[in-house]
């Protein structure tokens, strides 16, 4: 759907170890020296929900298919990447093409991994990089403001756009992020985001990488994350990566088991993608028949038609209505033949908006 999460933060925090993890294979490099990550790694990964296999158990389907996130492995960057430092603006660029961001910050000492600035302190690494992002957009801005500003002189539009680009541009000089800024309901505003894709402006997860003593028990490092995630109002996960890589070669059932041995109830990968999945403002509807039991990821308050062209085209084009049972009541009487007996298959037309769970067959003409 075009849609994506940019997993950045300074070199050796563990974003392509976070990385392999998630995709299940070695295949983004993994070294103790930065810039080990040249070009962005990019996987499709299956969002976790218990409720295909709960719906399987009724259904016996042939397959299950899972909705799906899109992740970006994207090189560690460094002070100075807005003026090319490092691997520079190539990576900004990247960084651009996705809606979510999950920073990944290392909260964790050790003496044979590497850290760029030489110290553990997370605060000031969320602040290079999020200054950084800040500095990048300032460059887009600016660009956009020189034309705005000659366009202004002929065009009567040009002139409410160049204004709220001008304020634009001192909140960003106080090195707050586009986030923050006080228009963001504007339609000038939105359209200058829709164009120029403000770094700042993307929704972050801060991903708290520790070692195995920092599941057992909330390090200083983590409380310092989570204190400034709450400030900003963006959400906190804590894993360790090294971990998670470790539980690829497992077995679902062994990777719950060794879970439980470190007092964990669930692995950190599978809250970043559920996390990431609701943050980009999806949700999924599914099918229950004999040859599959299926997620369709859809955006959040889309109509049954729309919903319904995620299965063809056709179904838009010639939809004629939806049946549709809520999951628990599907669940509940036992599929669809209990379901519909029991009076819970609603027939829904063109205005219905699909909910999360929904399970859906669509009635279409030809």
């Amino acid at each position: 759907m075009g849609l994506g999460v940019g997993i950045v933060g300074l070199p050796n925090v563990g974003k392509s170890t976070t990385f392999n993890a998630l995709t299940k294979a070695q295949n983004a490099e993994s070294a103790n020296y930065p810039f080990c990550t040249i070009e962005p790694n990019k996987a499709v990964v299956p969002v976790p929900d218990p409720r295909l296999e709960e719906l399987a158990k009724i259904v016996n389907p042939e397959r299950i298919q899972h909705s799906t996130v899109d992740f970006v492995d994207i090189a560690g960057l460094v002070k100075g990447a807005s003026a090319g430092e490092g691997l520079g603006n190539q990576f900004l660029s990247n960084i651009r093409e996705v809606e979510v961001i999950l920073h990944m910050v290392r909260c964790f000492e050790d003496e044979n991994i590497t850290h760029v600035e030489n110290s553990i302190n997370p605060l000031r690494d969320i602040e290079i990089i999020e200054s950084e992002l800040i500095f990048a957009d300032v460059q887009q801005l600016d660009k956009k403001l020189d034309r705005l500003k000659r366009q202004a002189k002929l065009e009567k539009g040009a002139q409410a756009m160049a204004e709220i680009a001008t304020e634009l541009r001192a909140h960003l000089d106080d090195i707050k992020p586009v986030s923050t800024f006080a228009r963001r309901e504007d339609e000038n505003f939105q359209a200058l985001d829709k164009e120029l894709r403000f770094l700042s402006n993307k929704t972050i997860i801060y991903g708290a990488n520790v070692d195995e003593a920092g599941l057992l028990e909330e390090n200083s490092f983590v409380k310092i994350v989570k204190a400034h995630a709450k400030e900003v109002g963006a959400d906190v996960v804590v894993l360790c990566a090294k971990v998670e890589e470790e539980m690829i070669a497992l077995e679902e059932e062994e990777a719950e088991e060794f879970l439980k041995e470190l007092g964990i109830e669930e692995s950190g990968l599978k809250q970043i993608i559920r996390l990431a999945f609701d943050k980009l403002g999806l949700a999924s509807y599914f099918t229950a028949g004999v040859k599959e039991v299926r997620a369709w990821t859809i955006e959040k308050g889309w109509k049954a038609p729309k919903a319904a062209a995620v299965i063809h085209n056709d179904f838009e084009k010639g939809f004629i209505r939806a049946e549709v049972i809520g999951y628990n009541d599907f669940i509940a009487f036992n599929g669809e033949a209990g379901s519909k007996e029991a009076g819970k298959m609603r027939l829904e037309g063109k205005e219905y908006i699909v909910q999360d769970g929904d399970v859906m067959h669509f009635r279409f003409n030809v």
